[in-house]
C-alpha cells in the first residue's frame, strides 16, 4: 500500500517541458497534489493548463526563477499561504549553454546561480515547512555524473569537498574559486572538470551540499539525495539520448515515493544504461 495521498504535497521546479514535466505528471498520475514551478510564465502556464485539460485537478503553477531570491521569496510566501506544508522536493531546474559534442564555458555565473545557489537558496527557504511530524521529507536534487568528484584533477580541490565534515562556506568558497580561475583564463591549468567545466562544477557543488545537508537532518526525518538521470532525450541534450524524459521521470517517482523503512539519506543515484535499473553511491 502507498503511504501517500492526495494531501501529500511535492514541488518540481523548472518544470514546463522534459524531465520536470514528466515527473509532475507521474506524481500526479499516481494521486499526489503538485506544485509545478518555472521560470517563463508563459510556457509555465501553457504546461499546467494541458494538465488541467488532461484532467489532473491536484496541480498548482506558480512563475520561479530560481536565480533570482526575490522571485524564491515570492514563491515561498505563496507557497505558504496556498498549500502550507511539503512532503517532496524535487530541484530539477537548471541550465547548460553547451550542445552534446561542444566544451566551451559561457556565462558560467548564470550557471553557478542557477544549477547550484537556485537549488540551495529554494531548499533552505522551504526547510521549514516540511511535514516532518508524521511523514519523512523527500528532497531529490537532479545532478549529473559529470559532477562526480573524479573529474577534479586537483588533488587539492578534490580532498576539500571529500571531507566528511565539509561546510556549505567550503563549497561556495570553491565555486568562487573556479569563477576566478574562469575569469583569469586558468581554470584548465589548475584542474577543473575538463567536459562541460561550468556545469560540471554548479553540479560537484549541489552533490556537496546535498551531502551536508543529509548529514545536518541525520535523523530528523529528513532524506537529501541526488539523482543522474543519464543521457537522456530533453532540450538541454538537442533531443539526443538513450532513454526519455518519460522514463527518467518514472525512476525519479520511484525514488522519491520509496516506502519509510526504504528510504537513505546522503546518496547519488544514478541510471546505468537501462533507465530503470539505478545505482547508488555516497
Amino acid at each position: 500500500m502507498s503511504w501517500w495521498s492526495e494531501e501529500t504535497t511535492a514541488v518540481v521546479t523548472g518544470a514546463n517541458k522534459g524531465i520536470g514535466f514528466e515527473v509532475v505528471k507521474k506524481l500526479l498520475k499516481l494521486g499526489l497534489t503538485v506544485v509545478l514551478t518555472a521560470r517563463n510564465a508563459e510556457n509555465g502556464s501553457i504546461a499546467f493548463d494541458s494538465l488541467r485539460r488532461a484532467g489532473f485537478q491536484n496541480v498548482h503553477f506558480f512563475c520561479l526563477d530560481v536565480s533570482d531570491p526575490s522571485s524564491i521569496a515570492a514563491f515561498v510566501s505563496w507557497f505558504r499561504l496556498k498549500v502550507g506544508v511539503l512532503d517532496i522536493l524535487v530541484n530539477n531546474a537548471a541550465v547548460s549553454f553547451n550542445a552534446v559534442g561542444e566544451n566551451s564555458i559561457r556565462e558560467p555565473e548564470t550557471i553557478i546561480k542557477t544549477n547550484y545557489y537556485g537549488a540551495k537558496l529554494l531548499t533552505e527557504a522551504l526547510l521549514p515547512l516540511f511535514r516532518r511530524s508524521v511523514s519523512v521529507g523527500r528532497i531529490l536534487n537532479i545532478s549529473s555524473r559529470l559532477g562526480a568528484l573524479n573529474k577534479l584533477r586537483n588533488p587539492n580541490l578534490r580532498q576539500t569537498l571529500e571531507n566528511e565534515k565539509l561546510t556549505c562556506e567550503q563549497i561556495d568558497a570553491t565555486v568562487t574559486q573556479f569563477l576566478e580561475d574562469v575569469s583569469r583564463g586558468t581554470y584548465e591549468k589548475n584542474g577543473w572538470p575538463e567536459n562541460w567545466s561550468d556545469y560540471a562544477v554548479s553540479k560537484m557543488a549541489l552533490n556537496a551540499y546535498s551531502r551536508v545537508l543529509a548529514r545536518r537532518y541525520d535523523g530528523k526525518n529528513l532524506s537529501v539525495n541526488c539523482f543522474c538521470p543519464g543521457f537522456t532525450r530533453t532540450s538541454m541534450t538537442g533531443g539526443q539520448g538513450t532513454h526519455t524524459a518519460e522514463e527518467a521521470a518514472a525512476t525519479i517517482a520511484m525514488l522519491v515515493l520509496l516506502p519509510p523503512e526504504k528510504l537513505t539519506s546522503g546518496k547519488f543515484f544514478m541510471c546505468v544504461e537501462e533507465p530503470n535499473k539505478i545505482i547508488s553511491r555516497l
